[in-house]
């Protein structure tokens, strides 16, 4: 044929690297055996016709995009015998030789990386093929296992880069373990150790991810588990992005977990995973991992209430349990369900509702067993909503006094076991400062099924972590407490006296409404909030002399938030009946007599701080007499903070203010924003400000000029303010994104 072979090593490429091929454009010269001489002529080098073609490389043939000549026919893997390049004598072309029954195939590429391309994936779509037809049909599993050893190192010294170079033997291996599955134990691990290297940088596919499960459930104790699925556990949390696209890789990081919670020294082992997986630093280097411990812990816990939940229709609902059990003849018949030691005459009992107490009722399943007693009375503000179908409010549903129904959930064991692992690592996470604040947000709003919120175990334990929320003075952190959105109960609701959670007689209420009032929630709506729902545990605690409730108290009567004269005169009682609400209660009557002095008419009009004067000489300024009639205040190149605003406020008639190169930050546009509503120009010029501040001002209607030059604002917030201030005539928004 004329020309010489030139067999290349699949290592020996000079570091080249190559994508597998699926398709491309080539040269085809198809050669038959020549039997005669005139045949010998014919298919000599100097009369042989090329065909361009456009191949198709498939799952088993090499096929032609347009089925003619050469390539009427696909050529099969199992057809080609040996695939080597070739180098002519006279004129280097590139070419590639497939030796077929009866001929050879010549495939002429444009250059000589192309033709290594081409010949490395035809080497590697041939074995592939290969090895699955060998390994679909196992007669001997230590012949199997001895051709899945040569796969995977096929795999990681192929030249080829490509996703499917390493996911199509772990296919083919899934496969292979899906349709056998009377395997021995041991050839489970012989298995799983055999294709370890190609789990180092690639996910394990979703029928390989369902047998690992089963093998962690079955031997959670065997070494497989530490030594090849600890490195896949913690690539599959340190890259994943969704778990909604790949359910079973969280199933599998789950059942891992559980796993390393059987062995001998249990959640210390968890513990020391979860430490390697924030890493020695301060800051995890992996945004990812928290994320997705945090998807595998809320799905976990769901699962230990999900037989329940599948089963609502047909159980006691919340809203049922709040505004008193349906008769069960209104009822769904029950399925999965079943009614223990059920009285005979509870229908008429409940029809006529004229005993103290009905007996209890226990729904059982084989994972949860739900006990619910009712009485016969309940609140009123609880009853009012008995017409509306609609499900009421979550805490509302979960209320716990003695007048409403109690509800207490038991779990399996199994399901225990699961829920006590998880919520211990939920614990774990709060821990580090530097997740809490993305650990805060995740569990915002609050995620976790009613059934759980009514479990007394789960949220006694998960009490923890709300506590660690309530410690952190970062406000990203604390603010979370609180509900998304009006109408939407959060942690703060459910932890409050009068919540299910509630099991301390209110001391995290009282740690949680501390860090809430230190930060930017000093401010009427939060106190009246507290006010409309939270009075009565508010004045309970500062009866126990708490000094945060005392000194809510205190504010609640300084803004104005009571209006009613006998719950006005019940407060003071209540701050009067201990010595750390006396002297605050004392205190505040200091303040409301300096407050009328220096609301006073008289005084200056203008008033003007010397440069670098701070809070405290601002406020031993005001207290030095009479400021009623004062328009116009400047305070700019000063040190002040958003503390002086609660002096600020105090002042009645200003309608100036300038902030100028000041350090006033957003909380103290809140506070203004809520109490100066006449204020007319604002200079906020070069302050740390940020757009969560700059909202606020949109409450004051009467602002007509508003310097926030070189300030954090942006473009949306300037078009809000603009829209929402009809009176805005001055606007200096230079050097900042909305210029």
């Amino acid at each position: 044929m004329g020309a010489v072979p030139c067999r290349r090593a699949l290592l020996l490429c000079n570091g080249m690297r190559y994508k597998l091929l699926q398709e491309g454009d080539i040269q085809v010269c198809v050669i038959r055996h020549p039997r005669t001489f005139l045949s010998k002529i014919l298919t000599s080098k100097f009369l042989r016709r090329w065909e361009p073609h456009h191949l198709t490389l498939a799952d088993n043939s090499l096929a032609s995009a347009t089925p003619s000549g050469y390539m009427e026919n696909s050529v099969s893997y199992s057809a080609i015998e040996d695939v080597q390049p070739l180098s002519w004598e006279n004129a280097p072309k590139y070419c590639l030789q497939l030796t077929i029954p009866g001929g050879t195939v010549l495939l002429q590429a444009a250059n000589s990386y192309l033709r290594d391309q081409w010949f490395h994936s035809l080497q590697w779509k041939k074995k592939i093929y290969k090895y699955k037809k060998v390994l679909s049909n196992p007669s001997r599993w230590e012949v199997v296992l001895k051709e899945i050893r040569t796969l995977v190192d096929m795999a990681l010294t192929s030249p080829l880069q490509d996703d499917s170079i390493n996911q199509a033997p772990l296919e083919i291996v899934s496969k292979l373990l899906s349709e056998n599955t009377n395997l021995t134990t041991q050839e489970h691990e012989n298995i799983i150790v055999a294709i370890a290297p190609l789990l180092e940088n690639n996910h394990p596919p979703p029928d390989l991810c369902e047998f690992f499960c089963k093998h962690c459930r079955e031997r959670p104790r065997s070494m497989v588990v530490i030594e090849v699925f600890t490195p896949v556990v913690q690539r599959i949390l340190k890259h994943n992005m969704d778990f909604g696209k790949c359910p079973r890789l969280r199933l599998f990081t789950q059942e891992y977990i559980l796993a390393l919670n059987e062995l001998n020294a249990g959640m210390e082992v968890v513990k020391k995973f979860i430490q390697s997986m924030h890493g020695p630093t301060g800051h995890c280097p992996h945004p990812r991992v928290l994320p997705n411990l945090v998807a595998v812990c809320l799905a976990a816990i769901y699962s230990c209430y999900e037989e329940f939940i599948n089963s609502r229709d047909n159980s006691p609902s919340l809203k049922e349990i709040r505004n008193g059990c349906q008769q069960p003849c209104d009822r769904k018949p029950t399925l999965p369900l079943r009614l223990l030691h059920p009285s005979p005459d509870l229908v008429s009992q409940e029809a006529t509702l004229s005993e103290p107490r009905l007996k209890s009722v226990v729904v059982a399943s084989s994972e949860v067993h739900v006990e619910v007693e009712r009485t016969s009375t309940a609140k009123p503000a609880l009853t009012a909503s008995t017409g509306n179908d609609s499900e009421p409010n979550l805490i509302d549903c979960l209320m716990v006094s003695p007048a409403c129904g109690t509800m207490s959930i038991e779990l399996g064991p199994q399901a225990g076991r699961t829920l006590g692992c998880h919520v211990e690592i939920l614990k774990l996470l709060s821990d580090y400062d530097d997740w809490r604040p993305s650990l805060a947000s995740l569990l915002q709003p609050i995620p976790f099924p009613k059934e759980a919120l009514a479990h007394e175990k789960f949220t006694k334990e998960l009490k923890y972590v709300i506590q660690r929320f309530a410690e952190d003075p970062r406000q990203e952190v604390h603010s979370c407490l609180l509900s998304v959105r009006a109408g939407k109960d959060g942690w703060f609701q459910l932890y409050s006296p009068g919540g299910v959670a509630c099991d301390d007689d209110g001391e995290l209420f009282a740690s949680m409404v501390h860090i809430l009032m230190g930060s930017c929630y000093k401010t009427k709506k939060f106190l009246l909030s507290l006010a409309e729902n939270k009075l009565g545990p508010c004045m309970l605690l500062a009866l126990r002399g708490n000094q945060t409730m005392a000194e809510i108290l205190c504010l609640m009567l300084e803004y104005n938030i009571i209006d009613n004269n006998d719950t006005q005169l019940q407060i003071i009682s209540t701050l009067e009946s201990t010595d750390v609400g006396k002297r605050m209660y004392e205190q505040l009557c200091d303040r409301q007599r300096e407050l009328k002095e220096l609301q006073r008419k008289g005084g200056p009009t203008r008033l003007t701080l010397p440069s670098k004067s701070t809070d405290a000489d601002l406020a031993r300024l005001l207290s030095s007499g009479s400021f009623g009639n004062l328009e116009n205040l400047s305070l700019a190149f000063t040190n002040v903070t958003s503390a002086c605003a609660e002096h600020l406020i105090k002042l009645p008639s200003l309608k100036q203010l300038n902030l100028w190169s000041t350090q006033f930050g957003d909380a103290g546009l809140r506070l203004l924003s809520e109490h100066l509503t006449m204020l007319q120009v604002l200079n906020l010029c070069e302050t740390p400000v940020t757009d969560a501040g700059l909202l606020a001002l949109s409450s004051m209607k009467s602002l007509c000029s508003l310097n926030m030059n070189s300030t954090k604002l942006s473009a949306d917030t300037y078009e809000d303010l603009k829209a929402k201030l009809p009176n805005l005539k001055e606007v200096d928004v230079r050097y900042t994104e909305a210029w």
